[in-house]
C-alpha cells in the first residue's frame, strides 16, 4: 500500500500573468498529508515552485487571510463551484482539482482577484450603521429576540463573492450589484438605528442595477459557504421596494 507521503495531490490551476494577459493552465504535483486543505496544496506550491513536467515557475499568487472560512478572502472555483480554499479539503473532492480564480471579478494575478465591485455595493445600499462620533453613546437599542435570531444569520456575510460569481445576472455586462448587497440592505433596514437611512437604502436597491435586476435562479443561496438565505432576503426587499415605490408614488 502507498504510503500518505508518497501519494501526490494533482492540481490543474488556471493562472494569468497580469491583468491584461491571457489565461492558461498549469498542472502541478504536490506531496498529500492527511487533512490537507487547497491552501495547504497552493502553499507546498510556493515552496517548491515546480510544475508537474518538472520545469520550474513561478509561486501562485492568491490571497488568503483568517484560514477559518471567516474573512472571505480566499474565495475561488474548485472543480466548477465558486468556494473557500480554506475550507475544501483535499479528501472530499475528486482529482484533478481544477482551481481558477472568481470570473465575476478581474483578475489581477492568477487567481488572485480584484473585489471592489462588492465594496462599492455596499458603500451603494449604506451597509453600515451610522452613529455620531466616536464617544460614548450609552446602550444601543434592544433587538426583538426573533429579530435578532435572523439577523445574526444575514450578519455572516463576509464578503466572499461566491453568491455574485455563481449568479448569472453579475457580470461585466451589467451593472447588478448582486445577493451580498440586497441581504445587508435587509439587515442593517432592520437594525433600530439602521433604520434612519432605510429609505436611502431602498432607493438604492429601486436605482440601475438594483434589485429588479435579478433573475431569481436562485444558484446564490446554493454556494453561500454560510448558508445566508439569500432568497428570502430578496424577496423580502423585492416587497420593501414595491412598498416605497407606492410610496414614493402617492408622496
Amino acid at each position: 500500500m502507498m504510503s500518505d507521503t508518497a501519494k501526490k495531490i494533482h492540481l490543474i490551476i488556471t493562472r494569468q500573468n497580469d491583468p491584461q494577459s491571457q489565461p492558461y493552465t498549469e498542472e502541478f504535483l504536490v506531496p498529500y498529508r492527511p487533512n490537507m486543505n487547497i491552501i495547504g496544496a497552493l502553499i507546498e506550491i510556493q515552496r517548491n515552485p515546480v510544475n508537474a513536467k518538472g520545469e520550474t515557475t513561478t509561486p501562485v499568487i492568491w490571497e488568503s487571510v483568517c484560514l477559518e472560512e471567516v474573512c472571505g478572502a480566499c474565495s475561488m472555483v474548485i472543480n466548477g463551484k465558486p468556494r473557500q480554499a480554506c475550507s475544501t479539503l483535499i479528501d472530499k473532492i475528486e482529482q484533478p482539482i481544477r482551481i481558477a480564480p472568481l470570473s465575476t471579478f478581474p483578475v489581477m494575478r492568477d487567481l488572485l482577484v480584484d473585489r471592489q465591485r462588492m465594496f462599492d455595493a455596499l458603500k451603494r445600499v449604506k451597509a453600515w450603521v451610522p452613529i455620531d462620533g466616536t464617544y460614548d453613546l450609552g446602550p444601543g437599542p434592544r433587538m426583538p429576540e426573533n429579530t435578532r435570531q435572523w439577523a445574526y444569520e444575514l450578519s455572516k456575510c463576509m464578503t466572499c463573492g461566491c453568491c455574485l460569481e455563481a449568479c448569472p445576472n453579475v457580470n461585466s455586462k451589467t451593472a447588478f450589484i448582486g445577493p451580498a448587497a440586497v441581504s445587508q440592505v435587509r439587515l442593517f433596514n432592520s437594525h433600530p438605528t439602521g433604520a434612519m437611512h432605510k429609505e436611502d437604502r431602498l432607493e438604492a436597491l429601486m436605482g440601475e442595477g438594483g434589485i429588479t435586476e435579478c433573475g431569481n435562479s436562485q444558484n446564490c443561496v446554493q454556494v453561500c459557504p454560510k448558508g445566508i438565505p439569500l432568497t428570502t432576503s430578496i424577496a423580502q426587499m423585492n416587497r420593501q421596494v414595491t412598498l416605497q415605490s407606492f410610496k414614493n408614488f402617492f408622496g
